[in-house]
C-alpha cells in the first residue's frame, strides 16, 4: 500500500456528510510513514461539471493505470485516516501530476 495507489475502500459506518459506502480512494500519506497500520486517503466520487470550480476537487480521467471505469473527482476535503483493514483491493495508481494536484488541493484545504 503506497502513496498514489487507488484502492477500493469500505468507508462505512459514517456520520453526517462524510462520504459513505465502498468506493475508490487514493492513498496520500508518504511511504516513509507507511509502516503504521493506518493510511491517509482521499475518496473519489462521480465527476460533476461544477467540481471544476471547486479548489479541493481533483478531476481524474479513467485509464489502464488508475483502473477507474468513469471520470471521477478526488475530494480532498474528505481526507481521513483509517485502518488498512478497510482497504479491500488495489484498483490501480494515479499519475504523478494527479498526485501533485492532490497536494496543491490539500494546501487549499489547510491554508
Amino acid at each position: 500500500m503506497k502513496q498514489g495507489e487507488v484502492w477500493q475502500v469500505n468507508l462505512d459506518p459514517t456520520l453526517g456528510s462524510e462520504m459513505k459506502k465502498s468506493r475508490p480512494c487514493v492513498i496520500l500519506n508518504n511511504d516513509m510513514v507507511g509502516k503504521l497500520a493506518l493510511k491517509i486517503i482521499a475518496p473519489l466520487t462521480d465527476f460533476k461539471e461544477h467540481y471544476k470550480l471547486v479548489p479541493w476537487m481533483v478531476t481524474i480521467e479513467p485509464n489502464v493505470q488508475n483502473g477507474l471505469s468513469k471520470k471521477s473527482s478526488i475530494d480532498l476535503f474528505q481526507v481521513r485516516s483509517l485502518s488498512q483493514k478497510r482497504l479491500a483491493h488495489k484498483v490501480g495508481s494515479v499519475e504523478d501530476d494527479i498526485l501533485e494536484a492532490c497536494k496543491v488541493a490539500l494546501g487549499v484545504v489547510f491554508d
